[in-house]
């Protein structure tokens, strides 16, 4: 394939990390007396900016959104962030890209402070040229805020070399907005139907056909 420049999303993507995120979300929603049912419905809050989450799903103001997010972190910091695995096959896929010259940067709503302790603590930092997040402040939550940030911290101007890869309609939006090709993943948290009415360039139900497809 064209692509020298591969762009991953982390939840969902490259992690499996429904129950830390949920967990969380769980602790933030008892402090507003609002209790969780079925732990499965929260799935939802997995890759998405987390005060859009709040104020979609829950009807949050802004201000409360903000506030619900400060409640998740303080759970998140402590415990939710390594209630997290990496994918089977993940680390071999992206060991495979960096044998065959390709750049891997990660491309994140997640601050990317909590981004960076993720992806060491699993070992897997190392294959990145850089880790792009948000800020803790709320800005560059946007995914194609994120992704423009991750270009030119990278120098990348070739977009046409560039590929998003990710598991929700966000990556794909982020990536369309941006002008470059993306991926859709179905072993995440999105579903087919979600990621071709964002627009996928591409979809593949498993991590080894993306190394079918990249190399």
């Amino acid at each position: 394939m064209k692509y020298e420049y591969i762009l991953f999303d982390l939840d969902g993507t490259l992690t499996d990390s429904a129950i830390g995120i949920t967990n969380s979300v769980i602790y933030a929603l008892k402090k507003y007396d609002i209790k969780v049912d079925n732990r499965n419905e929260l799935n939802k809050f997995v890759g998405p900016p987390l005060s859009d989450s709040f104020e979609s799903y829950y009807g949050f103001s802004q201000e409360e959104a903000k506030t619900a997010v400060e409640y998740y972190r303080e759970y998140y910091r402590e415990k939710g962030m390594f209630e997290n695995s990496v994918y089977d096959g993940i680390e071999y896929l992206l060991k495979t890209l960096k044998y065959n010259n390709k750049t891997l940067v990660v491309a994140t709503s997640k601050p990317q402070v909590f981004a960076q302790q993720i992806l060491e603590k699993f070992n897997i930092a190392r294959y990145f040229a850089y880790i792009a997040g948000s800020n803790l402040d709320g800005t560059r939550v946007k995914k194609d805020e994120v992704i423009q940030y991750a270009l030119e911290s990278c120098n990348i101007t070739n977009l046409p070399k560039v590929i998003m890869i990710g598991d929700r309609e966000h990556d794909i939006n982020g990536a369309k907005k941006v002008g470059i090709d993306s991926i859709g993943v179905l072993y995440g948290y999105g579903d087919r139907d979600e990621l071709e009415k964002a627009g996928a360039d591409f979809i593949v139900n498993t991590i080894s056909d993306i190394e079918k497809m990249l190399i």
